[in-house]
């Protein structure tokens, strides 16, 4: 061949038939809301292919010898197409496609679509099939009764669903069963904006053709749609069930609303083998969430996600792979570190709430790979926990504890709920006191507190307020022949507050997008790429406080770079575990013991020995970090809160006056706080009016202040309770954040004493002393100590799966083809096939959920995926939690080295980290511990030094709100926010921590995975439609929207 024949060769371009109806690519003006059209435009864009529309009239009237000849063809079938002719085209030409045509016939039949999923191991729903030769042939296999049908003796109970056989008739129903009032809600294609009705007076089933029966998935009102682009790339979005209403919800444009979603590693595996049993490189299945199991109910063939810019880019890069591999193996797949369609694109800025801190611990060369991320995160700004103990003797209240305890006397109540707190806040009503008598001031005082936390919001709904009544005394009185005790005396605790502020979601959000773009290094376009290519396991865990699960979502939004309300992040991506991030476990006693004797160092004005210069190790002492002068601050601190108090109370009057002067509940316009939670940004109408900022007004203001008031020192017995000092300062840098614009004079000097106090005192609750610290660490992190070592160990032995598989596959190419649907593919298919083959509803399934181990199981083989580093493999665990649990941990990391079996080991903490954490007292909202492992790829195996972990932390937003020299801090200020702290070292530069050291050395501390309980089933995707309110509680769960990364790392 000439020289000149080669290079043309080389430079032709690839052509990409484009043989599908004219309706399925929309051109011209309307491009842009063509998913096809868009795709095709970013594949031309590359400079490597030439695009080449078919046209119906060509499909339609041609003979396929005149058809254009063309290296890839995309073909598929729709209303019309001649699936047939196509076929003879691809036979007679044999290009790539990417989609076979001969299995196209398959989607036209659901009895083989289940069929061929159940051949591939694939779960589906339990079901039977009804098969008829012609309209109401009578089969004695098939009976109805009632409230079920029986089919070859197996019984499907109401509710059920019907399908017919044929994939084109989209009319299915479900039967509902007579205990539920009965009736059949019929499932079409969106009309308008119904997808079904419902018909209360059908009962009997169908009877003209045959049909597929199937056991009824409860799956919390929504449908999960995946698509997939080859068989290692798949994208998942979840919508409003047609089984809840049929009211189809479309945003302004028109657009049904759909909320892309994460798939968990078993879903990503069904996806890959979705697209190979059917041999669909591009098709969709829907697939349906249920008690934390998944199942594939139908299969759609070729299919695009709509209006989502980020899809599109990923779509076509995929698709480009493809083809290049396909027809021009010699070209580089690589992706561009900028896509050409966005070359001329502005970069987005980075937004930058978060700080650089002193750095990490350095650079190991290339050949390190980052392979876990754990973080430890403390929950972000809240409002000040607030609790109400008043006795009540009312026959109301009594009555209401009677009526939620089921009627027994000496039973405690706890109120929740709507219904329930409403219910208290008619009685409360009723009992609050126009005018008070002396004698019962401080009780009619507390009643109206009462009243006033109830009706806060103007609705129940998202407000975190709980109530619980203990009976007290008891009476006998007579009831017949008999006596009965009734309670005459309860208490009754109102604990609300402590909710996640505006400033607290922007800050978790804020954090999470610093983490996506500098926790990950090495990946050409980013944490998001790593994520939606399988690289990437992710796994959110809270306690089960409010705050803490919503702070955990915003992160999780600024991780994935993700859009929407807060409520459906949590549901889908966060794990409650109270057990490993609440409480303070069996540590209360030892607790106790160290305030004791953190109260007899700060009130006996005896001196504290002091960390100077000359103290090799001033960490060491008793009461490290409490100011030498700490009794002389507390008369100080206590005449300040009185200052303020005071003028809160003048505040809070007026506002009762104002109440007093009108009938009406509404003089302000009530606050909405679950509209809040999806705010970052303060009220501006409240802050004009002159009103407290948040949920809380100038009598709720004016409780917090009277309280601490009170509790802090006890006039009466001359006594301080210096464990108020932590509340005296939270609610003092709240008001200074919050409600600065009150303008309430003492304020700032009030910080100022109460931060020098609560800078000693609280790191002092968790231990007066390092030893002390450790055992009380130990006994509150135990769990999460030993879940953190199990997520190392698991991640190791991925690593060392994938180094082994790497190694038995170095005679092949690093990334598979993904034309093929190779015989490498087939066989790992038919080979797990066995093991997978039981898949209805009726067989226990192996959910990845169930334990961190058997989820490995499920993970797609690296040498399958489709990207430049198919080895590479992340684990990340992120736990929130609260102030104990941060202190806890980081007490054990610093001090675990005195415990008796480690004596003579090094902490693992370095010294000069050790005086920085001396230093730095208080760990603020946001603060965390990240522990990053990073595998040593050139190292053996079996060589201690292969994995490597480096330890940081972050203060959170620690800087004062009066800090006024540092820009950034008074511009977020002004937003009533607070930067959050940048990660500092807690090793030496240079330093080498091995995994086996921090086994070693935590090891004692930690609870043993042997003791770990099977965890619980995941909340999926239960609850979104139980409210008026749903368009709230939606959103999109996956980094794909319209926006560019701005930092791609």
């Amino acid at each position: 061949m000439s020289k000149k024949c080669q290079n043309d060769d080389v430079d032709r371009k690839i052509t990409i038939g484009v043989c599908v109806m004219e309706k399925k690519v929309k051109c011209g003006p309307e491009v842009f809301s063509a998913p096809m059209g868009q795709i095709l435009e970013r594949l031309q864009a590359f400079g490597e292919f030439e695009i080449i529309h078919f046209g119906d009239k060509v499909i339609l009237e041609e003979p396929v010898e005149r058809w254009p000849i063309c290296d890839c063809l995309i073909a598929f079938h729709s209303s019309g197409y001649p699936l047939e002719k196509a076929e003879a085209y691809a036979a007679l030409r044999k290009p790539f496609l990417v989609n076979e045509l001969e299995h196209q016939h398959l989607l036209h039949d659901r009895r083989k679509v289940y069929e061929r999923l159940e051949s591939y191991g694939i779960p589906v729903p339990r079901y039977a099939l009804v098969n008829r030769e012609k309209p109401y042939q009578e089969l004695d296999y098939f009976i109805e009764e009632e409230d079920f049908v029986e089919v070859h003796g197996q019984r499907f109970w109401k509710p059920f669903v019907e399908k017919p056989v044929h994939g084109d008739d989209h009319r299915i129903m479900i039967y509902y069963p007579s205990s539920a009032g009965g009736g059949m809600k019929e499932l079409f294609r969106k009309v308008g904006n119904r997808s079904s009705e419902f018909h209360p007076e059908v009962r009997r089933v169908r009877r003209e053709s045959s049909y597929i029966y199937e056991e009824f998935m409860p799956t919390g009102g929504t449908d999960v749609k995946v698509y997939t682009v080859g068989p290692k790339y798949a994208h998942a979005e979840a919508r409003k069930s047609p089984v809840v209403d049929g009211v189809v919800m479309r945003n302004p444009d028109g657009k049904e609303v759909r909320y892309p979603v994460l798939l968990t590693p078993n879903e990503k595996q069904m996806a890959r083998e979705v697209c190979i049993a059917f041999r669909q490189g591009v098709c969709g299945f829907d697939l349906l969430r249920c008690e934390g199991r998944s199942y594939v109910c139908d299969v759609n063939g070729w299919s695009f996600v709509k209006n989502s810019y980020k899809y599109y880019d990923d779509a076509a890069c995929v698709l480009r792979k493809m083809f290049l591999d396909a027809k021009a193996p010699h070209l580089s797949t690589a992706i561009p570190p900028i896509l050409p369609w966005k070359v001329n694109e502005p970069v987005q800025p980075s937004e930058g709430l978060t700080r650089q801190g002193s750095g990490i611990i350095g650079s190991f060369g290339q050949a390190e790979e980052l392979r876990c991320v754990i973080a430890i995160v403390r929950h972000g700004d809240r409002t000040p926990k607030q609790k109400v103990k008043l006795k009540v003797t009312e026959e109301k209240l009594l009555n209401l504890m009677l009526k939620y305890n089921g009627g027994r006397p000496r039973a405690e109540t706890k109120l929740k709920s709507a219904v329930q707190l409403q219910d208290l806040l008619d009685a409360t009503r009723i009992l609050v006191p126009h005018t008070s008598e002396a004698e019962y001031i401080e009780h009619a005082e507390k009643l109206r507190q009462v009243k006033a936390v109830l009706e806060e919001g103007g609705h129940f709904s998202g407000i975190y307020r709980k109530v619980q009544l203990k009976p007290l005394k008891w009476v006998k009185v007579a009831k017949g022949d008999t006596e009965e005790e009734r309670p005459i005396e309860a208490l009754m605790i109102l604990k609300y507050g402590g909710v996640l502020t505006h400033a607290g979601r922007k800050q978790a959000e804020e954090l999470g997008r610093y983490f996506r773009n500098n926790m990950y290094p090495g990946e050409g376009t980013g944490l998001l790429r790593l994520h939606s290519t399988y690289r990437h396991d992710l796994k959110i865990y809270s306690s089960d406080e409010g705050r803490v699960q919503m702070s955990a979502a915003a992160f999780a939004k600024g991780l994935l770079d993700l859009e929407g309300q807060l409520t459906p992040i949590l549901v889908s991506l966060v794990s409650k575990d109270s057990s490993m991030l609440d409480g303070l476990d069996n540590a209360s006693t030892n607790m106790e013991e160290a305030k004791a004797r953190l109260n007899e160092l700060v009130t006996s004005g005896v001196k504290i020995a002091q960390a100077n210069g000359s103290a090799k190790k001033p960490w060491m002492i008793d009461g490290a970090g409490l100011p030498p002068n700490a009794s002389e601050l507390l008369p100080k601190l206590v005449k300040l809160t009185k200052k303020v108090t005071e003028q809160v109370r003048l505040l809070a009057k007026d506002e009762d006056e104002k109440l007093t002067e009108t009938t009406s509940y509404d003089v302000i316009p009530p606050y909405d706080q679950a509209k809040a939670l999806g705010k970052t940004n303060i009220d501006v109408d409240r802050i004009a009016a002159g009103l407290p900022c948040g949920s809380e007004g100038f009598l709720l203001m004016y409780a917090r202040w009277r309280k601490l008031e009170r509790d802090l020192y006890n006039e009466r017995k001359e006594r301080y309770d210096i464990t108020q000092i932590p509340d005296v300062y939270d609610s003092c840098k709240y008001d200074l954040l919050h409600n600065a614009h009150l303008k309430i004079e003492g304020l700032d000097e009030l910080f100022k004493v109460a931060q020098l106090l609560a800078d000693g005192v609280i790191p002092n609750e968790y231990g007066i002393n390092p030893k002390q610290k450790l055992k009380i660490g130990s006994k509150i992190a135990r769990r999460l100590l030993g879940k953190i070592l199990i997520d190392l160990r698991n991640t190791r032995e991925e690593a060392i799966n994938a180094a082994e598989l790497k190694s038995e596959c170095m005679d092949s190419t690093s990334t598979v083809v993904d034309k093929g649907f190779t015989d490498c593919q087939q066989k790992n298919v038919i080979k797990n096939e066995e093991s997978r083959r039981t898949c209805h509803t009726s067989e226990k399934s192996m959910d990845p959920e169930d334990d961190e181990d058997k989820e490995i199981k499920y993970r797609l083989d690296p040498k399958y995926a489709n990207v430049r580093t198919p080895e590479r493999h992340v684990r990340t665990r992120l736990y929130f939690t609260s102030e104990s649990h941060i202190h806890s941990v980081m007490n054990v990391l610093r001090y675990c080295n005195l415990d008796g079996s480690l004596q003579g080991e090094a902490s693992l903490v370095c010294d000069s980290a050790l005086e920085r954490l001396l230093k730095t007292k208080e760990l603020d909202y946001m603060s965390h511990i990240v522990l990053r492992m990073f595998e040593n790829v050139e190292v053996n195996l079996d060589d201690p030094k292969r994995y490597r972990l480096e330890m940081t932390f972050s203060r959170g937003a620690d800087l004062s709100p009066l800090e006024q020299n540092n820009l950034e801090a008074s511009s977020l200020h002004q937003e009533h926010t607070l930067p959050i702290m940048g990660p500092e070292r807690l090793q030496e530069i240079g330093s080498y921590l091995t995994l086996e050291k921090m086994e070693k050395m935590l090891r004692p501390f930690a609870m043993p995975a042997e003791d770990f309980p099977p965890a619980t089933i995941p909340q999926g995707f239960s609850g979104y439609f139980r409210s008026a309110g749903v368009l709230e509680r939606l959103v999109n769960l996956w980094p794909f929207h319209k926006h560019g990364i701005s930092n791609p790392k």
